[in-house]
């Protein structure tokens, strides 16, 4: 055979070798890849799960085509065996071909499952029972059921009064073993009144009336006259009693007072009586001059569960009370109880200083002090009273605490101070213990401390 068909027939077997073996890598294939980029942005495993099966199945109906054609390049390459047998390799790659099934198999509808996500935030409306807490109500406790009358116990605290050298024992005396009115008997009730400190005025005042009542025929009768002495005593007293009022949040009070009267010791025993009745209580130490009233006010503080602000010793006591005012309203105090050092009412410059005290209460909360209390000692007596007066000048008193009444005979200075100053009181002392700091009450002091009408014949008890 002819060399020259032998090359010919080569070359033919191999051009049809590359049309059939080089053919598929052509345009068609390079274009895919593009169209497969767009996917992996998504990077979801469910669409690559839901790709699989048909990338398995797109194979299917491209090897019809495809796997028709190769079998005419098995059976040459059986027969010739040429040396180019390496080129099927590239047929193995062909197989990403696959991924564009990707792109045929876009499950739209996958795009719809993020939005569940955002639904989780809707739950929210759980926070909702936080609205509740501004319901806290803010009013200041329901006040404590009214106090039983306890005339006895107030007759106990003024034993001494009633004795027969007290105010009551005395005047009971009068009445005894008299039939009817004796004319004299105006001028010894006048003396026992001066001598129990029940003072000039108020004296004149308490027996005008009776000596127009004898003279008119009116008051005939020892009764009478002891009756019509009970009337005007409780006339005179007026409004006094009932304890401090709380028209504010938090309400200040003031106590001032002369030295040893007592004005600590009736913070304490306020404190624990505004305690018990659920209020919120805070203590201004503002006797910073001497320094056993701060202690003595901790003391009591700890004592009865209640907030002391005190400052260095010889601080400024308008400070002291100003930070006590300030302590109150941040956490939310129904009262303010504050201590002021003790004063003789004879001096100007002291009793200045109390006034600047007052002007920065005013200036840490409006209105404050709600309450100024004067405490006295009652068995200061006439000195008392001119106390009351000094002290009215100085400061807008409203209200009097009236300590030590157990230990004194002479109980007519609450008349006096009533009468003539025009004050009502607030409080009395008639005992050592918390308890025996009682809200005033004309009415039950009266009847303790004159008796009832039917003891007028009675011995002085």
């Amino acid at each position: 055979m002819d060399p020259l068909y032998i090359v010919i027939g080569l070359v033919v077997l191999a051009l049809v070798a590359y049309l059939l073996f080089f053919r598929k890598p052509d345009a068609p294939q390079v274009e895919a890849p593009p169209a497969a980029k767009k996917l992996p942005e998504k990077k979801s495993p469910e669409l690559k799960e839901q790709a699989k099966p048909a990338a398995e199945k797109a194979p299917e109906k491209e090897p019809t085509k495809k796997q028709a054609k190769p079998k005419p390049a098995e059976e040459a390459k059986e027969d010739k065996k040429p040396e180019s047998a390496p080129a099927p390799e590239p047929v193995a790659k062909a197989e990403p071909a696959a991924p564009p099934a990707e792109v045929v198999a876009k499950p739209e509808p996958a795009q719809v499952e993020p939005p569940p996500a955002k639904i989780e935030p809707a739950a929210q409306p759980v926070e909702q029972p936080r609205v509740a807490k501004p319901v806290v109500s803010r009013e200041p406790p329901a006040p404590s059921a009214p106090r039983k009358k306890d005339v006895e116990g107030l007759r106990r605290g003024l034993t001494k009064a009633r004795e027969k050298e007290g105010f009551f024992g005395r005047l009971k005396a009068l009445f005894v073993g008299r039939s009817e009115v004796d004319p004299t008997l105006v001028e010894q009730i006048e003396e026992v009144l001066l001598t129990s400190d029940v003072g000039v005025k108020t004296t004149e005042s308490l027996l005008e009336e009776i000596r127009t009542g004898i003279a008119k025929k009116e008051l005939a009768t020892n009764d009478q006259v002891w009756d019509a002495l009970r009337l005007r005593a409780r006339h005179l007293l007026g409004q006094s009693g009932g304890g401090i009022t709380l028209p504010s949040r938090p309400t200040v009070v003031m106590f001032v007072g002369v030295n040893g009267a007592g004005k600590t010791t009736s913070i304490g025993k306020l404190a624990t009586k505004l305690k018990a009745e659920g209020r919120k209580v805070v203590l201004a130490a503002g006797d910073t001059f001497r320094a056993a009233a701060v202690q003595q006010l901790v003391v009591w503080g700890k004592r009865v569960g209640c907030e002391v602000v005190s400052g260095k010793d010889g601080a400024n006591p308008g400070a002291v009370i100003y930070d006590a005012i300030q302590k109150a309203v941040e956490i939310g105090a129904d009262v303010v109880l504050a201590d002021t050092a003790g004063r003789l009412h004879t001096k100007t410059n002291l009793m200045d200083e109390l006034t600047k005290v007052a002007r920065t209460m005013d200036k840490a909360l409006p209105g404050a002090p709600h309450e100024t209390l004067l405490v006295l000692d009652a068995t200061n007596g006439q000195n008392a009273m001119q106390q009351a007066a000094m002290f009215k000048e100085a400061l807008p008193i409203t209200g009097i605490v009236l300590t030590k009444l157990d230990g004194t005979a002479k109980g007519g200075v609450v008349l006096g101070i009533c009468a003539e100053q025009g004050l009502p009181v607030r409080y009395i002392g008639i005992g050592e213990r918390p308890d025996e700091l009682r809200d005033f009450n004309a009415d039950e002091f009266v009847e303790a401390l004159l008796g009832q009408s039917n003891e007028s014949t009675d011995a002085a008890a």
